[in-house]
C-alpha cells in the first residue's frame, strides 16, 4: 500500500493541517493500518493524527482517505469529538 497526497490545507484556527490521501489496496484498508501508514509518512505520533473518512467506490480499489493531523495530543483532544464509549471507559 502506498499513500499519495492529494491535498493538503492549512487550518490556523484549529492549529492542524486536513490532509486527502489515495491509497490504492485489495482491500479496504483499517483505520489502524491507515494510521500507521500516515504517522510513518509524516514522521508524526500516531496519536497526533484523526481520520475522518475512508471512501471507496465500489469496484475500484483506489480509496481516498481524509485525515486531520494535529501538532500535539492535547490539540486533538480539545478540538476532536470524543466518542461516547471512550469518555464512559475513561470516567470508570
Amino acid at each position: 500500500m502506498a499513500l499519495k497526497i492529494i491535498k493538503e490545507e492549512e487550518n490556523p484556527v484549529f492549529n492542524r493541517k486536513e490532509i486527502s490521501f489515495e491509497i490504492y489496496s485489495e482491500i479496504t484498508p483499517t483505520h489502524k493500518e491507515i494510521l500507521e501508514h500516515i504517522s510513518k509518512k509524516l514522521s508524526i505520533p500516531e496519536e497526533n493524527v484523526k481520520v475522518k473518512k475512508i471512501a471507496g467506490k465500489f469496484g475500484s480499489k483506489n480509496f481516498i482517505i481524509d485525515a486531520n493531523v494535529y501538532t500535539s495530543k492535547e490539540e486533538k483532544d480539545k478540538t476532536e469529538k470524543k466518542l461516547k464509549k471512550k469518555i464512559a471507559g475513561g470516567a470508570k
